[in-house]
């Protein structure tokens, strides 16, 4: 071990409860161990959904029967009649649509809050106000969109199917690829951050307000309806278009939205409530996990909305080879 010529030493520093950084809601200070092997698995986990994701499973059979066990009627093509009737559907169909291909990322935004507190109770408690300001983001988010569909009518790319030729892509799927391929690069980023290996973005506005992060979370969750093909919801989205009732169309795509959220939250509540108390002593037992969870979580749903919605979409029209499973085509 030698010093300069200020003192400071050349030896390496331990990696012991030593923050690495100043911690922000990213990052808590301590980069995970193999953070390389972290942002791998990530990956390959985000990589392994898109070979096995089948849309035609999880949209129409999951969320379909959901959707229709709900309602007390098929959804599919059911005629919207009135705005309660409408008001329902978007629930409903929220609550179906929760699995589909946009949404799975839902579950890296809200995953790190399980297990932050030591006692059942203390873990709930801590839990419903980031889900509160999540849950706010969404809807103020797509209840926006809601508006700009019933002013801007049936004009919008996500009424236009029509293909251009046999490969190429309606105005409905550019406007999915480039919505989730840039959400889903963003999430990437936030991935790397989590990991300390780039800056994290919200670390200014956190220490000015600590719940930011999750009411912008939350604008990206109801973000996901910019380029939702989901076909039940183009259905909503059509009716909303078709009323021009800016009240109507905030409504139902906010509750569309809040459908999406509810079954995941419930889901991290129960855990966190069940195998709450084993998860926080395995996190707090060494520094970097929490980093390690939060930047697999997003690692993984970055690669998957990239690879699903972009490079598998071009297989999908034989531009390109990508591995599918037999169900998945």
């Amino acid at each position: 071990m030698t010093q300069l010529a200020d003192g400071r030493s050349t030896a390496p520093r331990a990696r012991s409860g030593k923050p690495d950084r100043t911690p922000s809601f990213l990052f808590d200070g301590h980069a995970p161990r193999r953070r390389g092997l972290v942002l791998l698995l990530g990956a390959l986990f985000g990589f392994a959904l898109t070979v096995v994701w089948s849309a035609e499973f999880v949209d129409k059979t999951v969320g379909g029967t959901i959707s229709e066990t709900l309602l007390g009627h098929p959804a599919a093509d059911a005629p919207i009649s009135g705005a309660l009737a409408g008001i329902a559907f978007a629930l409903a169909t929220g609550i179906g649509g929760t699995f589909t291909a946009c949404n799975i990322a839902v579950f890296s935004a809200m995953a790190p809050l399980a297990g932050q507190a030591s006692t059942r109770r203390g873990r709930i408690t801590a839990m419903l106000v980031p889900l509160g300001h999540l849950v706010l983001g969404a809807v103020a988010v797509s209840a926006l969109y809601g508006m700009v569909a019933a002013l801007a009518g049936t004009g919008m790319p996500q009424f236009q199917e029509s293909v251009p030729g046999a490969t190429g892509f309606s105005p409905r799927i550019v406007q999915a690829m480039v919505v989730y391929g840039i959400m889903g690069l963003l999430m990437v980023y936030l991935g790397l951050a989590a990991a300390g290996l780039v800056r994290d973005p919200l670390a200014r506005i956190t220490a000015r307000y600590p719940h930011a992060p999750m009411l912008l979370m939350g604008g990206l969750i109801g973000g996901f309806l910019l380029g939702r093909p989901y076909g039940l919801f183009r259905q909503l989205f059509r009716d909303t278009a078709e009323s021009h009732n800016l009240l109507y169309g905030a409504a139902a795509f906010a509750l569309q939205t809040l459908g999406n959220v509810v079954i995941v939250a419930v889901v991290l509540l129960v855990v966190s409530a069940l195998f709450g108390d084993r998860l926080h002593r395995w996190l707090s037992a060494r520094p970097g996990r929490v980093s390690a969870l939060m930047a697999a979580s997003f690692t993984a749903a970055g690669v998957f909305l990239v690879l699903y919605w972009d490079v598998r979409m071009l297989a999908r029209r034989d531009l390109i080879w990508y591995p599918m499973a037999p169900w998945a085509g």
